[in-house]
Formats: C-alpha cells, sequence, structure tokens
C-alpha cells in the first residue's frame, strides 16, 4: 500500500472514531436529559427504612442481618450487628409456613435498661423470598401502660362506687324495716344523706378528672387574679374548717395575675385546703400563702397535721390512694382530690409540690405560670416545695394568728433543711 494509501486509511479511522465519539457523547448527554432529577428510588426506600419510626432488620436464611436501621438498636432487638434469638426464631418459622409471624420482642431484663426505654416491643416476620426475611417491629410501651391504667382505673372505680351503692341499699331496707320508730328512720336517713352526697361527690370528681385527662377540650385560658381564686376557695371550704376548729390564716392580697382557667384552679386550692382541714386536729391553723418565684405563682397551703410518711409522698398524688383510708371514708374523702390537683397543675403547665415530716405537718404547693410566661420555656426553680418561716415551730406554715375571717401574715420561703420528707412531683407528664 502506497503511502497515499495509509494516510486515507489514517483519516478515515480519525473520521469513525470522532464520528463515534460525537454520537457516545450525543447519547449521554440524551441519557441525562432524562434522567428525572432528585434521589433514586433505591436511596429514597434507604431514606425510608432509616427514618421510620419502627425497627427494621432484613435477615437472610442463617438468621444473619443483613440491613437495618438505627431504631432496631434503639428498641433493643438487634445487638452489635445481631439479631435477637427471638427473631432469628420468627424468621425461621416465617420461612417455613411462607406466612407472617408476629413475635414479642419486649426487653427480657427490664433493670438493664438504661432510663426509660421500650417496655413493651411487639413486631411481625415477613418472607421476602429467595430465603429473606424482614423484621418489622415498633415500641407499644404507651399502649401497655395505658390499658394497665385503664384496667387498674376501672378496678377501683367499681370498687368505690360499689361502697356507697351497697350502703345505701343497705340503709334503704334498715329504714324499710324501721318504719315505725321515727328515731331509727330519721338516724338511717341521715346515713342515707351521708352515703349519697359521697356518691355525688365521686361521680363530680370523676368526670372532673375525666376531662382533665383529655376527654374534653379545656377551655381558652384567661387571666385570672390569683386573690380571687384564694377567696371563692376560701369561701369553700370555710363552713368545713368551722365544724372542725380550724383556723385559716391567710396572707396578704398580692394582686398576681396568671393565666388559667379559674373554676379549675378553685377546685384544685379548694382541694388542697379540704385536705388540710380534714388531716388537722380540731383547733390548728391551717395557712394559705402566694408568691412569685421567677415566671411562677406559687400557692402555697400548709397544715399541722399527722403529716406523711416519706414512702406514700409520692404515692399521694395517685387516684383512690388514702394514707389513712378510715380517716379519709369519714370525712368523706374520695382519694380523687390530689390526682385533680396535679391534672389542673399539669393542665395549666404547672406542677404541685409536697413537703411533709410525720408529726409536724404538710406544705402543698400549687404553681401556675404567672400572666404572660412562656410554660414551654422551663419549669423555673427546682426543688423542695416552700415552707414557711419558723416562728418558734418546727412546723411550716408559721404561726396562724387570725381565724377565720381575720387575715393573717404566713411568710414563706424554701425549705432548707435535709431532705428529709421533702418530695417534689413534677407534672409536665401525667399518668
Amino acid at each position: 500500500m502506497t503511502a497515499l494509501g495509509y494516510t486515507a486509511l489514517i483519516i478515515g479511522l480519525l473520521t469513525i472514531g470522532a464520528a463515534a465519539g460525537y454520537l457516545a457523547a450525543r447519547t449521554a448527554r440524551v441519557r441525562e436529559r432524562r434522567r428525572p432529577a432528585g434521589p433514586t428510588v433505591a436511596e429514597l426506600l434507604q431514606r425510608l427504612v432509616h427514618t421510620t419510626n419502627n425497627g427494621i432488620v432484613v435477615l437472610n436464611r442463617f438468621g444473619d442481618v443483613v440491613l437495618h436501621n438505627p431504631r432496631a438498636d434503639e428498641l433493643g432487638f438487634v445487638r452489635d450487628n445481631r439479631a435477637d434469638a427471638r427473631a432469628r426464631a420468627a424468621a425461621e418459622q416465617a420461612l417455613e409456613t411462607g406466612e407472617p409471624v408476629t413475635v414479642d420482642l419486649s426487653p427480657l431484663n427490664r433493670t438493664s435498661l438504661r432510663g426509660r426505654g421500650p417496655a413493651a416491643v411487639h413486631g411481625e416476620v415477613r418472607p421476602l423470598g429467595d430465603g429473606f426475611t424482614v423484621v418489622d417491629a415498633g415500641d407499644e410501651s404507651d399502649a401497655v401502660r395505658l390499658e394497665a391504667t385503664r384496667r387498674d382505673f376501672v378496678a377501683n372505680v367499681s370498687h368505690e362506687l360499689k361502697t356507697p351503692v351497697g350502703a345505701l341499699a343497705l340503709l334503704a331496707e334498715a329504714v324499710i324495716d324501721a318504719a315505725d320508730d321515727a328515731d331509727e328512720v330519721r338516724r338511717f336517713s341521715t346515713k342515707i344523706l351521708h352515703e349519697s352526697t359521697r356518691l355525688g361527690t365521686l361521680v363530680s370528681e370523676l368526670i372532673a378528672l375525666s376531662r382533665l385527662q383529655g376527654a374534653e377540650r379545656l377551655p381558652e385560658l384567661t387571666t385570672v387574679e390569683v386573690d380571687a381564686v384564694v377567696e371563692e376557695a376560701l369561701g369553700r371550704s370555710r363552713i368545713a374548717a368551722e365544724s372542725a376548729g380550724i383556723e385559716i390564716a391567710v396572707d396578704d392580697p398580692s394582686e398576681l395575675l396568671l393565666d388559667g382557667d379559674r373554676t379549675l384552679l378553685v377546685t384544685a386550692l379548694s382541694n388542697l385546703i379540704d385536705n388540710a382541714v380534714a388531716y388537722s386536729p380540731p383547733g390548728s391553723p391551717v395557712s394559705i400563702s402566694r408568691r412569685m418565684v421567677g415566671d411562677f405563682v406559687e400557692i402555697a397551703v400548709t397544715d399541722r397535721g399527722i403529716g406523711i410518711d416519706p414512702q406514700h409522698q409520692q404515692r399521694v398524688f395517685e387516684r383512690f390512694f388514702r394514707v389513712d383510708p378510715a380517716r379519709s371514708r369519714a370525712t368523706g374523702g374520695t382519694g380523687l382530690g390530689l390526682a385533680i390537683v396535679k391534672h389542673v397543675a399539669a393542665n395549666h403547665g404547672g406542677a404541685v409540690k409536697l413537703w411533709s415530716r410525720l408529726g409536724t405537718g404538710s406544705t402543698f404547693t400549687l404553681r401556675v405560670p404567672r400572666h404572660g410566661a412562656d410554660p414551654e420555656l422551663g419549669t423555673g426553680e427546682q426543688g423542695a416545695a416552700p415552707a414557711a418561716e419558723h416562728t418558734g415551730s418546727d412546723q411550716p406554715g408559721g404561726e396562724a394568728r387570725s381565724g377565720t375571717a381575720e387575715r393573717g401574715r404566713a411568710t414563706t420561703r424554701p425549705e432548707t433543711d435535709s431532705a428529709d420528707g421533702v418530695a417534689t412531683v413534677e407534672t409536665g407528664g401525667v399518668r
């Protein structure tokens, strides 16, 4: 081949190469234009698996972890890249039957959990084909706790309602049998009135507690005068205090304001006053004081009663719990008063705190954000409930210098003694 032939061949090859390169680049540009913008389907699936609230684990036919998301580690059924034995056993069963299998993956050792770990983890194992299975599990702790609370509540309500209803039936029979004896009829009728009043109070408080726990939406909060709340609550409890020979000392008007529902706040405070009266010996004083602490208004009710044992101080806010059941029944108590106080405080973004010492007395403090404060910014000062200045006595609340018609000073201060007998109940999350 001549030199001219070689030259022509080279030029031809170069031309073909250039044309092929042009066509390849054009094809690439077309493909790039046709490709949709954003992540691929595989990337979206990966994001979905890693952000879902359920724990997801893919196992092969040998039970080894092929893929899992961080939530599976948090729920505890994947540890050190190894699936829980119960999940592996369920996966084997799913492969054999070809059907989904439910499995309980709840922690076996609750004491080994750090903090408030999941109490109930339930999942489902589904076969994916080719020997692969997926474990899909979620935290059902809240549902389990709610169901347990519901069962306890129903059991307690049934027991509490049976007592006055049974008593009414027996007393009605006694009235019928004593129809010819006016004195006996009067005596049994008085007891019927007492039991019916107690039953009505119980039903009313159950309805109030149901509303506070979310069965009904609370009314819009308005600006409330603390002094007016104290006056109205004191008016509700004045007759009971006078009947028991209890003197109630109230500090000077504070002109403090808060955002809330006046009716609920009066109910909560009157419950605290009624408790103080019911658990105080005749002739002893009960003190009511109010003050501003940071962004919170504190209303404290102090008595010189029997006090509360430290082991009971956290439980007194539970529904139907009574430190002294016999005394509570004698005074017509339902065991719901402090539970209502706790939920009223929680619904206002506040808390209720307790200071108590056996043989000395107790101080219950209702803390509610002041007018204009943002309850989401924090809970203000922490620590023990305030106790009144000492006036020659170990009893918090100070000396009650006035009767029910006269005002006295009950100055308060934070408790600075040892923590013995001091308990704080924060009600941002209630049960």
